[in-house]
This record gives C-alpha cells, sequence and structure tokens, in this order.
C-alpha cells in the first residue's frame, strides 16, 4: 500500500487496528482485480479511517468507494457511551456530525476522486440500490436491528465472487458486542452462499459463493 496514503489512514480518527486496515486494503485489491469495474461499498464510515485503505485500493484500480453514512453516529458512539467523542459535536445543532471530518480525511488523502460518501440512511439507501458490488464492507450501527438491515439490505448486492468484509465480529461475548457476529457474519455462512476467506483480529472476509437465495 502506498506508505502516504496508510499513513493518512492512520492519523484519522476511528476504530480500525492497522493490521486490520491492511487486511481490509489486501482484500479490496484481490477483489478489485477479480471484478473490475465494480463499486466497493463501505457502510459505517465514520471519520474515514477505513475509508482510506478502501480508497487506496479503488485509486489503484480504477474504481469507486460509496461511502455510506448519515454521519450522527452509532448507538455506541453517542454521550454516555464508550465510544463517544466530545470534538465531534456540532455546537450549531447539538449532535454528533462527523461528516465534516470525513470530508476533511478524504481532501487530505487526494481520495475525493475515487471516494464518493452517500450521506443517509443504510436501509433506505440499500432499498434502492440496484448495481451489483465487487465488496460490501459493514461497519456500522452494532445493535441487533441496524446489524439485520445491513446484512439482508447489502449482502444481496455483493456480485458473485466477490467480498463480504464485517468488522467487529467477536465470537467470544467477553470480547465485545454480539449483532455483526450473529446477524451478519453468522447469518452469511449459515447461508450457505458465502465462506470464509480470512480473520484478521476482528475482521471477517468472506467471497460469495453462491447467487442470493432472496429477492434483491
Amino acid at each position: 500500500m502506498d506508505k502516504v496514503l496508510r499513513a493518512e489512514a492512520l492519523i484519522t480518527k476511528g476504530f480500525m487496528p492497522p493490521n486490520e486496515g491492511d487486511a481490509l486494503y489486501l482484500a479490496a485489491c484481490v477483489v478489485c482485480k477479480t471484478l473490475p469495474q465494480l463499486p466497493i461499498v463501505e457502510v459505517g464510515t465514520y471519520c474515514g479511517r477505513s475509508t482510506v485503505w478502501l480508497g487506496a485500493a479503488a485509486k489503484k484500480y480504477r474504481t469507486t468507494v460509496f461511502a455510506v453514512d448519515h454521519h450522527f453516529g452509532s448507538e455506541e458512539n453517542q454521550q454516555g457511551w464508550e465510544w463517544f467523542d466530545e470534538s465531534l459535536i456540532d455546537s450549531a445543532t447539538g449532535r454528533l456530525n462527523t461528516l465534516p471530518k470525513l470530508l476533511e480525511t478524504l481532501r487530505r488523502s487526494g481520495l475525493t476522486d475515487v471516494v464518493v460518501p452517500v450521506v443517509g440512511d443504510s436501509k433506505t439507501i440499500s432499498s434502492q440500490w440496484s448495481k451489483k458490488v465487487s465488496m460490501c464492507f459493514i461497519d456500522g450501527g452494532h445493535g441487533d436491528q441496524p446489524a439485520q438491515e445491513d446484512y439482508f439490505g447489502w449482502a444481496p448486492k455483493v456480485a458473485l465472487n466477490g467480498f463480504l468484509a464485517v468488522h467487529d465480529v467477536f465470537a467470544d461475548p467477553k470480547d465485545g458486542g454480539q449483532a455483526p457476529f450473529t446477524y451478519i457474519y453468522s447469518a452469511a455462512i449459515d447461508s450457505g452462499e458465502f465462506i470464509e476467506l480470512s480473520a484478521t483480529g476482528s475482521l471477517r472476509i468472506l467471497q460469495r459463493i453462491k447467487k442470493p437465495n432472496f429477492k434483491d
């Protein structure tokens, strides 16, 4: 990976460890070669840390990343929760707003030509999304309902041989929340449509081996 872009990823606010970011980048490079011309979708962008890793792959292989997020933060990002960051509060509204930080990240890293921010609710956007994607990286809300909605909304969009990447997958409840493990990772494996290709920390890379059994 380009050293400058990797350094930009590492100084961006976010929760992805370097080894997981590197694994995400490598997976994106592989699938961009396998399925050229198809875009990548990221669900849950925050300030753009993981987006830089994905954007670096998109830049190298001349494709596009659509970064989906409403930018008001997930439940765990709100005041009173462990992952709350007061610096991201919009003084005009008193609400969390990560969009300015994302735009700053994209400008700073020179990725505005390959990363397209899509601002809105993941469920609403997925319901209107018709194009297949080479890769979908799901790192959105970690509650039960958001995780289920992200899986049913976006997994069918992954093209045959494409990748479904899932972050914060913890099989043991002692290590973290169970929604991504139960409602995305396990649901994908149990469907028989995906197989696991790699595991790095809490990041899982799955590959679609069968067409979806449920309607897009």
